[in-house]
């Protein structure tokens, strides 16, 4: 079979970029492939057995119509209706834009995420703008953070919540069928098919009837997510295509109370700090921070459980969560960051019997690992009932534990009970950002006619940007005839 264009993956930045090629009138003989399934089809038994039941052949949560967006929290980075200063600049935060300020200006950035969150908005985003209102005690916090040398990131979020991501990707996925995008689902691409350099196609095998197929195309886009880090590496390994050795952050998902992070909440509805913790000066940074949210399991490549947070628009906990991650930089002649950090969440799964593992902040400052009465007995209730009372510190490393502990107290002076002992730490969060693969201005890899956008490949990081690099590839797509 031979189609104008295949698309390995159907996150954000798959999704985006078929709607894109719709309004451009270059939408015929596209062909999306992906692991999971449709996105109403995508439940995860969870809720109902209150553990990670490890469904086959891949997690619900992490493949699927729009990847693991559908089971985030769905918050939108809506950097470019920040307000700014009398100076013109922005105040809320400093500048963003991520890996697309290589490629683009910031004002095109601008204008692409306008354009992006207009679909959003099309589709059923909530309008209201998180992180707006409060412009002046967000200020005095970002000032009290700087005297303890930490940065306090916000930018204004809008919050579609995990049940409504849903609805709106449903709604998404109709439009993509109803124009005639191909979608082939529980389908795995085992390999690229590749001529003098010159990608010429795909292997795939498709899982409900174990048939194995060459599909061929001229064009070929990697739009795979963090879930799909490691099946990417492999594959530049294999075919020879260009990459650079980049970071993967290693870190915990935290819960606390609300009534700790309610001016974090109220203000900003999700706050980032970023410090550099003595003594060893790694970057250390909040990420994902879920307003009484739940933590949450998710299932990855080789079998890796790990842990991430969700927050509903309609079903609420009393509890915080937010992950902690130490960005680790390795140098030669190491040169397999994935590979180092699927090693932590191995010994970590070990450890907690292929669950996720928890444990007490203050257990750890008395070198004591914590038990299962002593989560009965504590102030703060786990949401991740699955979740195995355990001893992190055995599987996270001295540097990273060491680290996550500096950073907790430093961003406890800014907010008081960010450190209390019955606050919880669960493990491994761990984000493979690490294949950073070597493009062109096109986005074009080191393979003629061969593409790659998404978080797995090192372009973006979170769910609007992902988005926007969807937009942005179909664009180019259609110029480049």
């Amino acid at each position: 079979m031979k189609y104008d264009l295949i698309v390995v993956g159907m996150g954000p930045s798959a999704v985006f970029l078929a709607y894109e090629l719709i309004q451009l009138n270059k939408g015929k003989n596209v062909l999306l492939i992906d692991q999971g399934k449709p996105v109403e089809k995508r439940t995860c038994p969870m809720e109902k057995v209150g553990k990670c039941v490890g469904c086959k052949p891949y997690c619900n949560i992490t493949c699927g119509f729009s990847g693991a967006g559908a089971f985030s929290d769905g918050k939108l980075n809506s950097y470019h209706l920040s307000l700014k200063d009398k100076d013109g600049s922005i105040y809320l935060g400093g500048n963003d834009g991520g890996y697309f300020k290589k490629y683009m200006t910031e004002s095109e950035i601008c204008d692409l995420l306008t354009y992006t969150d207009n679909i959003y908005l099309k589709f059923g985003a909530d309008p209201k703008l998180h992180g707006t209102e409060h412009i002046d005690e967000i200020k005095e916090l970002q000032a009290k953070a700087s005297k303890q040398n930490l940065t306090l990131v916000s930018y204004p979020i809008r919050h579609l919540g995990t049940e409504k991501a849903h609805i709106l990707y449903g709604k998404l996925e109709k439009y993509l069928k109803d124009n005639h995008i191909n979608l082939l689902y529980e389908t795995e691409v085992k390999d690229l098919m590749i001529e003098n350099n010159k990608v010429i196609g795909v292997k795939i095998h498709n899982l409900t009837n174990d048939k194995y197929e060459d599909i061929y195309s001229d064009k070929v886009v990697l739009a795979v997510g963090r879930k799909g880090a490691s099946w990417l590496s492999d594959i530049c390994t294999k075919n020879k295509i260009k990459t650079k050795i980049g970071s993967v952050d290693i870190g915990i998902r935290y819960e606390l109370p609300d009534k700790v992070m309610s001016k974090i909440n109220e203000y900003m509805y999700e706050g980032k700090f970023i410090g550099r913790p003595f003594p060893y000066r790694d970057k250390v940074r909040t990420f994902c921070q879920n307003p009484s949210g739940f933590v949450s399991a998710e299932v990855y490549d080789n079998g890796l459980t790990l842990v991430n947070g969700h927050s509903y628009k309609d079903k609420k906990s009393t509890n915080t969560n937010l992950a902690i991650l130490v960005s680790h930089h390795f140098t030669y002649p190491f040169d397999k960051p994935i590979e180092y950090g699927e090693n932590v969440a191995q010994n970590l799964n070990r450890l907690g019997g292929n669950a996720i593992m928890v444990q007490r902040l203050g257990d750890i400052y008395r070198g004591r690992r914590t038990w299962e009465e002593d989560l009965k007995n504590n102030s703060v209730q786990p949401t991740l009932k699955g979740a195995v009372a355990g001893d992190l510190t055995y599987g996270l490393g001295y540097r990273t534990m060491t680290d996550i502990l500096e950073f907790i107290k430093d961003v406890d002076k800014v907010v008081e009970g960010f450190a209390n002992p019955d606050n919880l730490l669960y493990g491994p969060e761990i984000k493979f950002y690490s294949n950073e693969v070597v493009l062109d201005k096109n986005f074009m890899t080191s393979i003629d006619g061969l593409y790659s956008i998404g978080d797995g490949g090192g372009l973006t990081t979170g769910l609007m940007m992902a988005s926007c690099a969807g937009v942005k590839m179909a664009r180019i797509l259609s110029q480049n005839k």
